[in-house]
């Protein structure tokens, strides 16, 4: 099934019409008070945005019969319960299932449990941010408790961010406080106000060749005892402040090869570009590869691009200062409006933004929308390719063993091992920014 469209069933599973029961509040009180920029998700008296879902893969929402959904949202309404405006599950029952999806975001909530308990936070559909016993008592010290919660435990063996950096739970009776950003995939998770997993790439658990979903639901599991809930916040993470904190500050070997003012230090046909608010941008109508003067074997490349709607230009690799980059250079990684088919016609998906142009195809949905600008960081190191669009690894591929080419055309130049870097502009008005290299 289509990614997208796996993300937009969970939000028609979840607008359909739910009976909260029993679900009200004891003392309802005047509600919880979020921090400043933030929404309440719970708000201490009932079950308003929330329905019931177990662990289930949101790429088959679709085939859920209407009795199942029903079955489990009598189920829901068996298992939780609001007590003091705190919402309580008994261990048992589907998970608590935010009615709308979301996408970058500053999650904050408190969580209360028990000894021998064993719980999560699921984002975007997917587990998880632990939550467990951690005393030897436990019994799962085999598995990791005694590392603590808030680690991304469905990430492979040995992958950042399994494990939390440090054991910062609280003993049983006590109120832990989880704060949580996530930007594409790009996870961070605060514990009592202890950095436990620091930028980490979240796996997609449903399909590990495949990156983490753009959006889905933030799920509160249940599993093997009582937890509690409170004071469940969220606060929206628009594309300007998501791009700024994924590119922070260009650390230690990274150089800026464009000042933002000029083509110092540029060659090609910098006659058909032009810099507009400190940002390169091809001319309407013209096109031609551009390239640093310098040239690069193995580096990480950052930068940002906006698109116009149907916008298409190309960054080319180990490109060798003349040709057509697509194949004399190392490749053309395509830069491309993700919806570029319903503005221009079909394209192949190995076109398809982030891809190696005619090679390697790369994962869709990632873009920020159209006239925003997106963050993106290229590592090439040897013959592989990494390509991380606004937080998400959306290719990592090897052009060696690259043997289908789109319509049937040699890439005589992928073997490359050096070459310059540059943009392959296509008539469109595309832009870049911030634009730093650091040689490997």
């Amino acid at each position: 099934m289509n990614l997208m469209k796996a993300c937009t069933l969970v939000s028609l599973l979840a607008a359909l019409p739910l009976s909260h029961g029993d679900l009200r509040a004891a003392d309802s009180g005047s509600g919880p008070t979020p921090p400043a920029g933030f929404t309440a998700l719970f708000n201490g008296r009932d079950l308003t945005g929330w329905f019931g879902l177990p662990h289930f893969d949101p790429r088959r929402i679709d085939t859920m019969p209407e009795d199942t959904y029903a079955a489990n949202q009598k189920s829901f309404a068996s298992h939780w319960s609001i007590e003091n405006g705190e919402l309580v599950n008994d261990g048992h029952g589907p998970y608590a299932t935010t009615r709308k999806d979301y996408g970058n975001i500053e999650f904050m909530i408190d969580y209360k449990t028990v000894a021998k308990a064993d719980s999560g936070i699921y984002l975007r559909g997917t587990p998880q941010v632990q939550i467990w016993d951690y005393t030897r008592e436990g019994g799962k010290w085999n598995i990791g408790a005694d590392k603590g919660s808030g680690g991304l435990w469905n990430n492979s063996a040995g992958a950042p961010g399994k494990d939390p950096l440090v054991l910062a739970d609280k003993p049983f009776g006590q109120w832990n406080r989880l704060r949580i950003r996530q930007l594409g995939a790009r996870t961070t998770v605060h514990l009592n106000d202890q950095l436990v997993v620091n930028n980490a790439l979240m796996e997609n658990f449903w399909d590990r060749k495949l990156p983490l979903f753009p959006r889905g639901p933030i799920q509160l599991q249940t599993h093997g005892g009582e937890i509690r809930w409170r004071n469940i916040f969220l606060r929206d993470i628009p594309s300007e402040e998501a791009n700024r904190i994924l590119r922070g500050q260009d650390p230690d070997g990274f150089e800026r090869v464009f000042n933002g003012r000029d083509f110092d230090g540029w060659a090609g046909p910098t006659e058909n570009y032009e810099i507009k608010d400190g940002a390169i941008v091809c001319k309407p109508g013209k096109g031609g590869t551009i390239y640093t003067k310098a040239q690069y074997a193995d580096f990480i490349v950052r930068l940002e691009f906006k698109l116009p709607s149907g916008g298409n230009n190309g960054l080319a690799l180990r490109y060798p200062g003349s040709g057509d980059t697509a194949y004399v250079g190392m490749c053309e990684l395509q830069v491309l409006d993700d919806h570029y088919e319903k503005v221009r016609g079909k394209i192949d998906p190995r076109q398809a933004h982030g891809s190696a142009y005619g090679m390697i195809a790369a994962a869709r949905g990632y873009q920020h929308p159209v006239g925003q600008w997106n963050y993106q960081e290229v590592t090439v190191q040897g013959s592989t390719l990494k390509v991380e669009l606004n937080g998400t690894l959306i290719l990592h591929g090897d052009l060696a063993q690259v043997t289908n080419y789109m319509g049937n055309h040699p890439h005589p130049g992928k073997d490359r091992v050096s070459g310059h870097f540059g943009f392959a502009g296509h008539h469109d008005p595309v832009m870049f920014r911030h634009i730093a290299i650091k040689r490997l």
